[in-house]
């Protein structure tokens, strides 16, 4: 299955460490219990263990769960430590964390101002 985030609703990352070792239920657990979230709404949620390396994604596509997994080879993600929070993401935010940056830009480019030359 290749997802396509574009058509999924809400995009989570749960911030700081999560157990990799977790399946499906102790994944969708966390998002219920420790969050008080609804593991059913169309959502992805993305959880990262100790090695800022690899990532696991939970997903319920209507019928089942979809649990992803990936390993990334040559780079690290920069994913949030310093709370126990689930944070919603943007379409970019996630592109940019997938790429190892940030998601927290300091900066941007501001829109231009009309004026006279």
């Amino acid at each position: 299955m290749l997802l396509d985030y574009s058509k999924v609703d809400k995009l989570f990352i749960v911030c700081g460490r999560s157990d990799l070792r977790k399946g499906i239920d102790g994944l969708a657990r966390i998002i219920q219990h420790d969050y008080d979230m609804n593991v059913y709404e169309n959502a992805v949620f993305l959880f990262c263990g100790t090695r800022a390396d690899r990532f696991k994604l939970l997903y319920w596509d209507g019928d089942g769960f979809f649990l992803g997994y990936k390993r990334i080879e040559n780079g690290r993600l920069k994913w949030p430590r310093k709370k126990e929070e689930v944070r919603e993401l943007t379409l970019q935010q996630i592109r940019w964390l997938l790429d190892g940056i940030s998601i927290d830009q300091k900066h941007s480019i501001q829109p231009g101002k009309k004026g006279v030359f």
